[in-house]
């Protein structure tokens, strides 16, 4: 069997699990405060909530893009360039029978 040279993934399971409660433990939350979906479509209705909606997951993504060039600028010089395999010369093609 091959063996692999990576380091074996993490367990998604434990993440999965956290994510799920705190998702209930928001939804639970939301409840009790008051907050029902009419309330919450009445705030989804003024100007200032839609432009959140849009503009915050936007900053997020650009934040996160620039905090991924700043870490590859930042660790230091590209690996150089691997030289490209010799490819071997085509033969020269001839016409078999009933060719050309």
């Amino acid at each position: 069997m091959h063996k692999s040279t990576s380091p074996r993934r993490k367990s998604f399971k434990r993440f999965a699990i956290a994510t799920t409660l705190l998702l209930s433990g928001g939804a639970a939350a939301a409840l009790m405060a008051g907050v029902t979906p009419a309330t919450a479509a009445n705030l989804a209705a003024q100007p200032d909530a839609q432009i959140a909606v849009f503009m915050v997951p936007l900053t997020i993504l650009v934040v996160a893009v620039l905090y991924e060039v700043a870490r590859i600028a930042l660790r230091g010089t590209l690996p150089d360039e691997t030289t490209p395999t010799r490819r071997r010369p085509l033969r020269h093609w001839s016409p078999v029978q009933r060719e050309g």
